[in-house]
């Protein structure tokens, strides 16, 4: 508990100069990139030295845009970050994560119902690659509910995803789905 505590000091102290040099890497499908994303991603990178959005390609999922165009409007959402960079991966996560030099596997966490499936990823990264540890943050209250799988059927449906997403992913979202 006492290391736990020291660790939480240091990290604490690294919001603020991010004196220490850690790189954390914070995957995910990202089809499409949310509000909720983009708020993890920028208080993300106020405390490490370098975040990496490591974007998915997940053949487990049928996702609704391609890898390079969710590399690019993660891009051009992201540019304003200066310690922010967005690649593409197709390999085990603690693979992409050493060879990016990350230390810290970040995690998004809307509700008690995302802990298990977290909890149970984090512990077999930890069995992986013991020298990664994973770090969760909890996005801002207004976008905790947020899902990039309802935003999709929101925006099929032509409901109004402005709220939900980036101005450029709800142009896209429109495009796909022929309503603009």
């Amino acid at each position: 508990m006492f290391g736990f505590k020291i660790y939480c000091s240091i990290l604490c102290c690294s919001h603020f100069d991010k004196t220490m040099n850690i790189t954390a890497i914070y995957p995910g499908t990202f089809d499409p990139v949310t509000n909720g994303h983009i708020d993890i991603i920028a208080r993300a990178s106020r405390i490490y030295h370098k975040v990496i959005v490591a974007v998915a390609v997940n053949s487990n999922k049928s996702p609704l845009f391609e890898i390079t165009q969710r590399v690019d409007l993660l891009q051009q959402v992201t540019a304003d970050f200066e310690n922010v960079s967005i690649i593409g991966f197709d390999n085990l996560l603690v693979d992409c994560a050493k060879q990016q030099g990350a230390s810290v596997i970040l995690r998004g966490l809307r509700a008690i119902s995302d802990f298990e499936y977290e909890f149970q990823l984090a512990g077999m990264n930890r069995r992986l690659s013991p020298d990664l540890e994973t770090m969760f943050l909890t996005p801002a209250e207004q976008y905790e509910f947020i899902s990039s799988s309802m935003i999709k059927e929101i925006a099929r449906l032509g409901g109004d995803v402005s709220s939900f997403v980036p101005e450029i992913v709800q142009h896209q979202l429109f495009k796909k789905f022929n309503r603009g």
